[in-house]
């Protein structure tokens, strides 16, 4: 990796000053859950700091709570480069992509087609589906490093029934990104449309909504965007959000509502906002998503996430014995590989008692995979990749055994 100038090293040291779990070792897990930088957790603890010493029953703390909803909306809006129209709170990735299937008006015999690549999350979502009746499809894309391959497969699943096709713009397994705009342009030939799971997207890598032409797109709070769980949100087309009824609905979905079940649903996404949400949590989703936005940059998160995770996948596939599964050229920030001769979870154990890396595995690949963000420092990534070296020549039989510190004491 190019030595960065010292004013990127400057942003950097000021970036991970903010962000002190930084501090707990090589964080390398934030495709599962990101670091929550110092102003998110401060402005989290102000809201429950005041709830507690004066509670929530006021009727401005609740006017309050709606402008702070509106202030989340504009932050995922300026994020995802749309209107904060097509923009509703959810709680997590799956609600959105939950919501999205269930307002659809499915018949036995109609078809979902997913990626072969989709977490467990989707297919939970599918599983209801199938239960009434509608073909699930599942289109193997490989790895989905080749565009053209993936585009091909999803092809080969569509039929005239077909009414949704659901992917990732990142894969969670290998981190490849998936030809989203192609995907869409595809779908909308043969009528059907295109829901999109961004949460290995959505912070790491530039979204822009409606450029992608997608119909829809969940995001998650606790990944990228390094806010706190619980929180997420969904983008709609406001065109298409306007001629769904929500399956589940709240007051909140509707701009009037009567004693008789006669209402009006509220114009564009906010019609999926069926529930109320943990304040403090909207206001840390919204502070986090400003902060890397103003404080640090997206540009330059973008811009150095990326660069970083591709020189960690470049230093790793050096490695004898170790295979790198993530696609280098069609990479966000995510790379997963396997060590020959060591079984992921064995893997992952060493690597985090000997460098103190905090990762995961991806059990349907049988694989290690770390989340490079852009505060990951290529000391961090030399010294990950020295321990990966080290079980790389050795098999969990013949790897010299860890110091330990013996302790004495006296009575």
């Amino acid at each position: 990796m190019v030595a960065p100038s010292s004013l990127d090293a400057d942003r950097l040291a000021a970036a991970r000053e903010a962000l002190p779990a930084l501090g707990a070792g090589i964080y390398l897990n934030t495709g599962s859950v990101g670091p929550i930088p110092v102003e998110s957790a401060a402005a989290m603890r102000e809201v429950e700091d005041r709830e507690l010493a004066t509670g929530r029953g006021h009727v401005d703390d609740w006017a309050d709570f709606l402008q702070r909803m509106d202030e989340a909306r504009a932050s995922v809006a300026a994020l995802l480069v749309t209107d904060p129209r097509a923009i509703a709170l959810t709680h997590s990735t799956t609600d959105a992509v939950n919501a999205v299937v269930a307002a659809l008006d499915w018949s036995p015999g109609d078809r979902v087609v997913i990626t072969s690549a989709e977490h467990s999350a989707v297919h939970a979502a599918m599983f209801v589906l199938r239960a009434r009746g509608v073909e699930i499809v599942v289109a193997e894309i490989g790895d989905g490093g080749d565009d053209d391959a993936t585009m091909a497969a999803v092809e080969r699943a569509l039929t005239p029934r077909t009414k949704l096709v659901i992917a990732s713009h990142v894969t969670w397994t290998n981190g490849a990104v998936l030809p989203v705009a192609g995907l869409a342009d595809l779908a909308h030939t043969h009528d059907a449309l295109l829901l999109v799971d961004g949460a290995q997207a959505a912070g790491a890598i530039p979204v822009e909504f409606d450029d992608l032409g997608a119909d829809a797109y969940a995001v998650a709070s606790q990944k990228w965007l390094l806010g706190p769980e619980g929180m997420g949100a969904l983008a709609i087309r406001p065109e298409l959000a306007q001629r769904l009824v929500p399956r589940t609905a709240g007051h909140l979905s509707f701009a009037t509502i009567d004693q008789h079940a006669q209402g009006t649903l509220r114009a564009g996404a906010r019609r999926f906002e069926g529930t109320t949400f943990h304040r403090p949590s909207v206001v840390g989703m919204a502070r986090s998503i400003s902060w890397l936005s103003m404080f640090v940059g997206l540009e330059w998160v973008h811009a150095r996430g990326r660069a970083t995770a591709r020189a960690a996948a470049d230093r790793l596939a050096e490695i004898p014995g170790v295979t790198v599964l993530t696609p280098i050229d069609q990479m966000a920030t995510l790379v997963t590989f396997r060590i020959a001769g060591w079984p992921a979870a064995g893997a992952l154990a060493e690597l985090g008692s000997r460098a103190f890396a905090i990762a995961r595995t991806v059990d349907p690949l049988d694989a290690v995979r770390i989340s490079v963000g852009f505060f990951t420092t290529t000391d961090e990534i030399e010294r990950f990749a020295a321990a990966v070296a080290l079980l790389a020549a050795h098999t969990p039989e013949t790897i010299p055994p860890r110091r330990t510190l013996t302790i004495l004491v006296g009575l």
